[in-house]
């Protein structure tokens, strides 16, 4: 897309262009988690009505109450921002977009098709993984500079929570690391294009295993209940937020679900497909004719809105089986979440992990096998010969600047 708009500007002027291109992203993916947010909230009142036994909203925006969020929004926009006396000014207007950046940041390098991506990196788990984490500083400094111990002692639980569990969660998403043999999320969700049977979720019993580890770990590390240490019964408190209102507060509510829509996304691209559907559809037309569709744009644009709506799908499922653990399970006590992370979810990735070391080393036969070895291959090689290719010309880039200031001296 940069160098898209950067053509439209003359010669010296091309940062404009790049400028515009971030600009449009930033948008879309501010949209992504807005939209989402919107969606979601409403989905959760009625989802816990459900579960509860109640109606849920009903009345604002028709029969099905679709406009409770936004009169949620309005409400909390006209409430009055306050700020206790005791507290650090300066870190306490920071903290809730120190938690929403976290969260958005991450958007960057996920990817919603094959291609679509806003930042493409080779390194782009890595990178998604490390940036969610730093989710925690916010809540350690919404907690510290609300000058409240009730907030700072439930930033103190939330942020022991957030950081044991990233090391089962980082156990989990290694296993399709190892298997795929790339960081890329492109060459993961591609390199499981087919018929659902070739998703990673059905290549082999550890994995199948993996997953609901990955999904207990994942609903830890956005702070949802069953796992929600920010509040105690005995304090009935907010925690971290317990002196935040108004937009400040939404702000934190924002980064929560977003990072629910994100770790539900990874875990779609990481075990079930991704973008692919579970019928391969426009690979089929594709193959009767490849004459005809082999060099149309709207073709291919139509197959990635379809992979897009597909992601998103698999995404959706992956919140509403969170919010029905909330109002299902009981909430577990601070010795309950650290047994569970210790002592169940860490022994299980770490065997899981060594069983798919063990089932490829010993070459038991797959389940799946993902794509043919050779065309596997293939798509490996050409993702690392893309990387390879923009390495060259950054390189040759660098010597060029490099001749022209010699020459200049």
């Amino acid at each position: 897309m940069g160098e898209f708009f950067a053509g439209w500007f003359p010669a010296g002027w091309e940062f404009l262009g790049y400028t515009v291109a971030a600009l449009i992203q930033a948008f879309l993916l501010v949209n992504v988690i807005a939209l989402g947010a919107f969606v979601f909230i409403w989905a959760e009142r009625k989802v816990s009505g459900r579960i509860q036994d109640r109606l849920g909203p009903t009345r604002t925006g028709g029969a099905f109450g679709w406009l409770q969020s936004l009169a949620d929004g309005i409400k909390l926009l006209s409430k009055e921002d306050l700020m206790p006396k005791d507290a650090d000014p300066i870190l306490f207007k920071l903290a809730p977009y120190v938690a929403f950046a976290a969260s958005f940041s991450a958007f960057m390098a996920l990817p919603f098709a094959s291609g679509w991506v806003a930042l493409h990196l080779n390194i782009g788990l890595f990178f998604l993984i490390a940036v969610l984490g730093l989710e925690v500083f916010g809540v350690i400094l919404a907690g510290y500079s609300s000058g409240s111990k009730w907030s700072l002692f439930g930033a103190m639980r939330q942020a022991a929570q957030v950081v044991s569990y990233e090391v089962p969660l980082g156990i989990c998403v290694i296993v399709p690391l190892m298997i795929c043999g790339t960081m890329d999320l492109v060459a993961i969700g591609d390199q499981q294009r087919g018929l659902f049977t070739n998703w990673l979720i059905f290549h082999d019993p550890f994995i199948f295993v993996v997953f609901w580890v990955y999904f207990t770990c994942a609903v830890a590390s956005v702070n949802r209940a069953p796992f929600d240490l920010a509040e105690a019964e005995s304090e009935l408190v907010a925690g971290f937020l317990t002196e935040y209102s108004g937009m400040r507060w939404s702000l934190f509510f924002m980064a929560e679900y977003g990072s629910m829509i994100l770790v539900s996304a990874l875990a779609a691209i990481l075990f079930f497909g991704g973008w692919n559907g579970p019928i391969p559809i426009f690979s089929a037309l594709m193959d009767w004719f490849p004459d005809y569709l082999g060099n149309c744009w709207w073709f291919s644009s139509i197959a990635n809105m379809f992979g897009v709506l597909c992601l998103l799908l698999k995404a959706s499922i992956g919140v509403i089986a969170m919010m029905w653990v909330r109002w299902t399970f009981p909430r577990l006590r601070v010795d309950q979440v650290i047994t569970m992370c210790l002592k169940y979810c860490v022994p299980i990735a770490a065997v899981c992990l060594l069983g798919v070391m063990f089932w490829t080393a010993l070459g038991v036969p797959f389940f799946n096998d993902l794509l043919p070895a050779q065309e596997r291959s293939l798509v490996r090689e050409g993702w690392f010969k893309t990387g390879e290719k923009q390495a060259d010309a950054l390189l040759e880039s660098l010597s060029a600047s490099t001749d022209e200031e010699g020459d200049v001296e």
